[in-house]
């Protein structure tokens, strides 16, 4: 799994959290959407947590490039954006899951479950 955040203490609590499940294991984290698409054509993952917010090229593009180039890896984004334009236009490009950073601690575990059985997660707005 790579996570890809801009904010180093949310990436983190992010990759903490991940770690308390031994079967999840982060193999990247980053903090430009650039390099993430980069790293994720490499290395090929099974899942990919995405901020919207990034440097250089933002989550919803680097999203879209990345279905093309790893169309078998899972995308749940991680995001600050709650409206829900940005939310339809995530789902749209092919992303299963949608959590809204300010209920990451009762979502993120429920949706990386979710999104790895093949499910749809979005956190409610």
């Amino acid at each position: 799994m790579i996570v890809v955040e801009d904010f180093e203490p949310f990436r983190s609590f992010v990759c903490t959290a991940l770690k308390q499940k031994p079967e999840l294991e982060v193999v990247c984290e980053l903090s430009d959407g650039l390099a993430a698409v980069q790293k994720a054509e490499e290395l090929n993952p099974d899942l990919i947590l995405l901020d919207i917010g990034l440097l250089g090229l933002n989550g919803i593009e680097a999203g879209r490039q990345m279905r093309k180039l790893v169309p078998n890896a899972k995308i749940i984004y991680l995001t600050q954006e709650s409206s829900e334009d940005v939310k339809q236009e995530a789902l749209k490009l092919g992303a299963l899951g949608y959590v809204v950073k300010t209920r990451a601690g009762s979502d993120l575990m429920p949706a990386v479950e979710a999104v790895l059985q093949g499910k749809q997660y979005v956190s409610k707005l």
